[in-house]
């Protein structure tokens, strides 16, 4: 009720006053670890809990939160402006600071006067490759409701069964993956302005282009998971389509299948652009875990993750990921090439998982030896 600024002061008020009250019904902490963003109210009565438990309070900055507001409201609206004098504020009022890149880390210092600690994020220990038997039974359960992953022609032997990726025989229950078969490509998003669909679908378009002239390249399923605002919209777009070549589904999984999806996949495809410049995206992070090769939107910091021509591709435009798909995919799926190398580096540079990294970085920096 009210006009929009009236509704969003409320709505800090009523929260400042339900998050105020559950910090100081539980049991005195140690320490508060808050994750930024969202900070807007939660610094601020965070910091209030503290001094009445007299605890430590810890922010973990894995982005600026006014930098997310100016996406939709623009850099200079009042209320952007408010907020980062807040974010800046408060969070000089922390006891100890994290942050994801090391470029976030220098601009904390240099324009907020806060000193912070690089921890990197780590994927859990349930991202990785997927073993075969494994992927068939998940192809075969997505074939159920979603028609790029059923087979495209019946199997040959009554008792086998087959996916549009695996067939099982019915004998002696061996998978394989069947000549011909298509490359599975995923990308995952929350359908957010900060990540622009477009430019993929674009890409694809130019794809299908690149058969019709006679390019040897699969069949290609494209699967995009998540949901989120412009979920709609960018469906609306994807139904104009009419490929003979690629299909798009646009699934909601089960928080389990997530991961054996990604460790199912040829290729990963991130759309995220930073709206600071200083994060790095967690849906990549948990696709090298899986040890799935990613193709990747430029930002600033994007190279302390991806590693150009080492474990994947950066690219600016849709024209030059069109390109990159050409050149991954050509005669796929050959043992040899540029996606089997990445897939190669990633296993072999497997570094700490996210609970070594958390005790290698973060126990010293609270003064604990173990």
């Amino acid at each position: 009720v009210g006009p929009k600024l009236f509704q969003y002061v409320l709505k800090v008020l009523v929260q400042s006053v339900q998050l105020l009250y559950t910090l100081l019904r539980i049991d005195q902490p140690s320490y508060i670890l808050l994750q930024n963003p969202p900070g807007l109210p939660s610094i601020a009565v965070a910091w209030v809990a503290c001094l009445f438990w007299r605890s430590k309070l810890i922010i973990d900055w894995h982005n600026y939160g006014y930098t997310i507001m100016s996406l939709s409201h623009g850099r200079n609206h009042p209320l952007v402006q408010i907020a980062k004098w807040y974010e800046k504020l408060f969070g000089r009022l922390s006891d100890y600071n994290l942050c994801v890149t090391d470029a976030m880390k220098e601009d904390l210092w240099v324009n907020c006067n806060i000193k912070a600690v690089t921890l990197y994020d780590k994927p859990a220990a349930y991202f990785k490759e997927t073993p075969l038997d494994l992927r068939h039974r998940l192809y075969m359960k997505l074939a159920q409701d979603y028609e790029p992953f059923r087979a495209r022609a019946e199997p040959v032997g009554s008792s086998a069964e087959r996916s549009a990726f695996t067939e099982r025989d019915g004998r002696d229950g061996h998978v394989v993956q069947p000549r011909g078969r298509p490359a599975l490509l995923i990308s995952s998003t929350s359908w957010t302005e900060d990540e622009d669909f477009s430019v993929l679908l674009k890409a694809l378009e130019d794809y299908e282009r690149f058969i019709d002239e006679g390019a040897k390249l699969p069949a290609l399923v494209c699967v995009i998971t998540g949901k989120g605002p412009l979920k709609d919209y960018y469906n609306g777009l994807i139904q104009k389509l009419h490929f003979k070549h690629i299909q798009i589904c646009t699934p909601w999984l089960e928080a389990e299948d997530y991961p054996l999806l990604l460790g199912s996949a040829d290729l990963g495809v991130c759309l995220h652009k930073s709206s600071s410049g200083l994060d790095l995206p967690m849906k990549v992070v948990d696709m090298f875990g899986c040890c799935l090769p990613v193709c990747a939107i430029y930002f600033e910091c994007l190279h302390e993750l991806v590693k150009h021509e080492e474990n994947g591709l950066i690219f600016r435009d849709s024209s030059e990921l069109s390109e990159q798909l050409k050149m991954l995919f050509l005669e796929f799926p050959a043992m040899e090439g540029k996606l089997q190398r990445f897939r190669q580096n990633l296993r072999a540079s497997k570094g700490l998982c996210w609970d070594e990294s958390w005790d290698q970085t973060v126990l010293p920096l609270l003064g604990h030896k173990e």
